[in-house]
């Protein structure tokens, strides 16, 4: 259980490192939800699933809403 909890962590730091490390939203969005499954693993592991739950729905949808705004205004020539 501690090696998954371990790998959990380690997808955490590299899902945050691919955010903000690619200048491409459409790369960096995986990054991002990447970062937040690990996060709901995480709680989950710890035994808080509804924070997960809650966690999943309210950050993970806005971000995604965000990301479809970039894109959109990246794929706007004007």
């Amino acid at each position: 259980m501690i090696e998954f909890v371990l790998f959990l962590g380690l997808c955490f730091v590299l899902g945050g490192l691919a955010v903000a490390s690619n200048p491409s939203p459409y790369y960096g969005v995986v990054g991002l939800v990447v970062a937040a499954v690990a996060g709901c693993g995480w709680l989950v592991s710890l035994g808080v699933s509804f924070v997960s739950l809650v966690l999943v729905m309210v950050y993970l949808g806005g971000m995604l809403v965000v990301f479809v705004y970039s894109v959109s205004l990246v794929a706007d020539p004007y």
